[in-house]
């Protein structure tokens, strides 16, 4: 916590100092701010009719404890999960943008082998409504829909070893809804503030052996993923036109999920509880122009109830057409 502190601390005092960028006070107009958004809530804007944008992101999760029913956290030797993902977005319309969001990792644990070879995740599908479109001077913000649909592309069951699965066997159906707005701060900085909330429901998965979750050798039955909940809130404070610092918190909560079949004959039942994390990804962003740009940062989890504890680094590369 004192080093999430910290990071707060240094946003502000970066914010302060931004005042002697503006030594007339003058107000920075939204052309001279350059974004590529930040490390974790997608924007609501949708994209111009013809336009594409790729977006991929490397990043290596550190799972460093585990928080228990009640809260407490439990250090554990640290796994690493390295990943990609990619966005790749079009623009159908000036209101619809489409595309997908595949995923690739490679699974480091501290005990036991690691993956046979870097594999794919589950693929995501995305398409977004845009409702509402920010206009300067105007309270309303840019709102979207939007609806994600994840196919269980990666392994998840019949594994040789654990660091095998990459998914997680279910259909999963995510609704969120977007938003975002551009505020000016008293020195005249444009702080971009957005506000992304997320419904998601997968359906059941049938299972056999060894499995992501936790089946032994021999295992015949399902799992039911919980239902998920996700608010992100984010904000990006334009130091210049080519540097912004950016700010996402994060708090994610899940259902139970159930698993219930048989091994050997014998009756298996097993269930997660449900579960909670908040997390926090200060990231620093560098634009070469409005239509690229690169963001560094990481992810930090170190509040929940049955979860992981994890650090997460992450680099990626915002690119317009």
């Amino acid at each position: 916590m004192r080093r999430i502190r910290r990071l707060h601390w240094l946003l502000l005092g970066a914010a302060l100092l931004g005042r002697g960028a503006l030594a007339d006070d003058s107000r920075q107009a939204l052309a001279d701010a350059w974004w590529t958004g930040p490390l974790l809530a997608p924007s609501a804007a949708t994209l111009p009719k013809g336009h594409a944008l790729i977006e991929p992101y490397l990043f290596d999760i550190m799972s460093t404890g585990h928080f228990d029913q009640d809260g407490k956290r439990h250090s554990t030797p640290t796994d690493h999960e390295f990943g990609s993902l990619t966005y790749m977005l079009y623009g159908l319309t000036d209101r619809v943008t489409v595309g997908l969001i595949p995923r690739f990792f490679y699974q480091v644990p501290a005990e036991g082998p690691a993956s046979s070879a870097p594999g794919a995740g589950d693929l995501q599908l995305q398409a977004q409504f845009g409702l509402t479109r920010f206009q300067e001077g105007r309270p309303v913000p840019a709102l979207s829909l939007v609806i994600n649909e994840t196919l269980p592309t990666g392994r998840y069951d019949r594994l040789s070893r654990a660091s095998d699965g990459l998914g997680a066997g279910a259909y999963t159906t995510a609704l969120s809804l977007y938003s975002q707005h551009y505020l000016w701060l008293p020195n005249g900085r444009v702080l971009r503030a957005r506000l992304d909330l997320t419904y998601a429901r997968s359906s059941s998965v049938n299972l056999q052996d060894q499995s992501v979750y936790g089946t032994p050798y021999g295992f015949r039955g399902t799992a039911r993923p919980g239902d998920g909940w996700t608010v992100d809130a984010a904000a990006e404070y334009s130091v210049t036109r080519n540097w912004v610092l950016a700010l996402d918190v994060v708090y994610q909560s899940n259902a139970n999920t159930p698993v219930r079949g048989t091994v050997a004959g014998e009756d298996f039942q097993a269930d997660s509880g449900s579960s909670y994390s908040v997390g926090f990804a200060p990231a620093i962003e560098y634009n070469w122009s409005a239509r690229a740009g690169v963001i560094f940062g990481v992810r930090v989890i170190n509040i929940g109830r049955n979860s992981t504890a994890s650090v997460t680094p992450a680099i990626a590369v915002n690119l317009v057409f």
